[in-house]
Formats: C-alpha cells, structure tokens, sequence
C-alpha cells in the first residue's frame, strides 16, 4: 500500500486541519506520517499518524537554520520512509523540503510532491519588493513540484501567470474541508450560546461581534476595535479568540478608544460553534487570507460575515446574504457594516448556506483522485 507523508512548519497546523487526511488514507490502508516542529508533543498528531517526525522548522523563511543539517535531515527521513507521496503545506515548510528533496540518490526514487499553497506569501496590495522576492521563489519551487493545489481564485491564476506550475499540474480546491456536522446550526444547541452571552455579561439587548484569529499583524484587529468604538453604539460588544504577539498592544488600543469594557479577550477557544451561533456577525479585516475557515464556518452555521476586500474572503462573502466585504484597513466602513447588520437583520431575506463544495468529504474525495493520479505508472 501507498505511504504518504504530510508535511507543515508547526504541528498545530495539523491537529487544526489535517487529521481528517491521516484517518481518511489510514483507513484505506496507507502509511500516513507526519513532519513537523515538535509535532511529537501534539498528543493528537501521535494517534492519528503512524509515525510524527520532529524537525526543527522556523516560521522565518529566511532563518539560515531551515537549511544545513535540517535539510539533510529531511532527506534522510524521506528516504528511509520510502513515501511514495509527499504532500507539503504552509510556506515555509514546503519551500524548505522541496528544496531538500529536489535532489535524491540514483537508487531511491524520488516520491511525488503535492504542494497545497494556503496562501501565497505574495499579493494583491502587497509591498512590491516582498511580493517579487515570494514570486521568485515559488517559481523556484515549483520546478521541484509535481503538482500545486491553490485554494482562492487570487492565488490560481497568479500560479499561471507567474509560471509556478504548468496548467496540467495545479488544482483549484475550496480549502481543505469542512465537517458540516460539527458547524451545522441544527447541531449547535442554543442554549449554548445563550450560556456563552451570559459567561461574557452580554445582556439581551446588546450585540455581539465575534473574531476568531491569530493576533498578528495581518489579520488587522486593530481595525475591528477602532470600528467597535467608530459605531458609537454603548451595546456592541466585541470577542476575540485566539492568541498571539499583539495581543497585548490590542488590549492597550481598547482601553485607548474606551472600549476595553466591551472587548472581550478569549484566549483559546474550543467552543467557537457557539461563540458564532451566540454572535450577530463573525468579523475578519485581513489583508490577505488563504481561504479563511472562519468565514466559512461562519457561514455553515448561518451567520453572516463582515470581512475585509481581499483574497481569500472575497471567493466566500459572495452574496449579500452571506454578508459584506469592505476595503481594508477602513474601520469606518467595517462600523458602517456593524451598524447596518444590526438595523437591517429584520429586512434579510435568508439567512447565508455554505457551498457543498467546502465540505471535507468532497476534499477528502478531491486528494484521493489526485494521489490516485500521480501514483499511475
């Protein structure tokens, strides 16, 4: 039987999203291991693969320590896991082994590489010199790829314009798959939310935002605070969960515009069905996304989304009734859509439906015709 390695710079990445990958192929009789940065501390990761491999990934795509013994390393693994496929996600991960494997030994054959780009490090309204060095590099890559999986439009045809991969050789796929169950708003109980509501001490008349990201600089909270206090509205009230380096500067700027009694700093969260079911609208001022699981999650459990005008928000707030986009950095124009998503929830016609496309049985279905593919003599 086949065997498959998946490979991603931190082991999070994989418990998020990509066990379904290693129950769905282990199931069918493969080896499926794992590489990524202490990926053997995850005590999930450990069960759902057959083997974890640590390797000592930076999220730096300049650290010189990505190279060298790391990537001598990675051959070694490579060649004595005898994967018939490799299949590398997230930046800095993929560059740093395809680059190790671009070259094997004449007696091991070289295993087919799937690069699934979550993102391109380059975009549309991206800093120009950035933006030509990522391209550069992606080119480089993917002359050591066998076939490159794009998740937003943005992203495809930049793929064919740039040359990263020939037309014959790249997917368009809805992200990697959502459980429809897990985010269906007839699974959701109610009374959940309303439990979340009263844990946050957000009265029955008053509106709740909800964010679900990283606080890092690109996904833009400080937009969704200075909106908050821009609606000039005493009951709206602002969540966030998730961790991350400017989580403290963002607590500073709500106290900074009076709205820190009304911005609510979660932490890490695993109720996030209910925090978006307890919400009027799930909230995402990115300057660029891959394909954003919050925004569609949101949308499979019907609610709207308020979401910055950019690549991977874009291909999902499509409809009015899934939400609104706004351009970024516009705090005002993201308080105009708070505003309007509260005095006009009475006037929607339906409520937003997720496309059947995004669902992980369809991507699930999606890889195994791909690896089928490129395992055909």
């Amino acid at each position: 039987m086949p065997k498959l390695l998946i490979v991603t710079t931190v082991a999070s990445t994989l418990k998020a999203f990509l066990l379904p990958y290693a129950r769905h192929f282990k199931e069918m009789g493969w080896t499926v291991d794992a590489m990524a940065n202490n990926v053997s501390d995850c005590q999930d990761c450990r069960r759902a693969f057959d083997r974890c491999h640590d390797i000592p990934f930076s999220r730096n795509p300049f650290n010189p320590g990505n190279f060298g013994k790391t990537n001598s390393k990675i051959r070694a693994i490579v060649e004595e896991g005898g994967y018939d496929i490799v299949h590398v996600h997230t930046p800095v991960a993929a560059f740093v082994t395809r680059f190790a494997l671009r070259k094997t030994r004449n007696d091991t054959p070289r295993p087919k590489i799937v690069y699934t780009a979550h993102g391109f490090h380059f975009y549309q309204g991206g800093n120009s010199l950035k933006n030509a060095a990522f391209v550069a590099l992606e080119r480089r890559a993917g002359n050591w790829t066998d076939h490159t999986i794009t998740i937003n439009k943005e992203d495809y045809e930049a793929a064919l314009e740039y040359k990263i991969s020939k037309p014959e050789c790249l997917s368009l796929m809805p992200g990697i798959g959502i459980d429809f169950e897990c985010y269906s708003p007839d699974n959701v109980d109610i009374a959940g939310a309303k439990r979340v509501r009263a844990k946050l001490a957000v009265g029955n008349n008053d509106e709740l935002f909800f964010m679900a990201a990283e606080f890092v600089s690109r996904k833009r909270h400080k937009d969704a605070i200075r909106a908050l206090a821009a609606t000039g509205r005493a009951n709206f009230h602002l969540a966030f969960a998730g961790t991350g380096p400017l989580e403290d500067s963002m607590k500073q700027l709500a106290s900074k515009l009076k709205v820190a009694s009304r911005v609510h700093f979660l932490g890490e969260r695993m109720d996030i069905p209910f925090l978006m079911q307890a919400s009027r609208a799930t909230v995402l001022p990115s300057c660029q996304e891959g394909l954003s699981r919050s925004v569609m999650e949101s949308i499979c459990l019907g609610i709207p989304v308020l979401g910055a005008d950019t690549r991977g928000i874009r291909d999902i707030i499509d409809s009015p009734e899934r939400g609104s986009l706004f351009p970024v950095g516009n705090h005002a124009a993201l308080a105009a859509a708070m505003i309007l998503a509260v005095d006009d929830y009475n006037h929607r016609s339906a409520k937003p439906t997720p496309d059947p496309l995004w669902s992980i049985d369809n991507l699930l279905n999606k890889h195994e015709a791909l690896y089928q593919k490129l395992l055909q003599p």
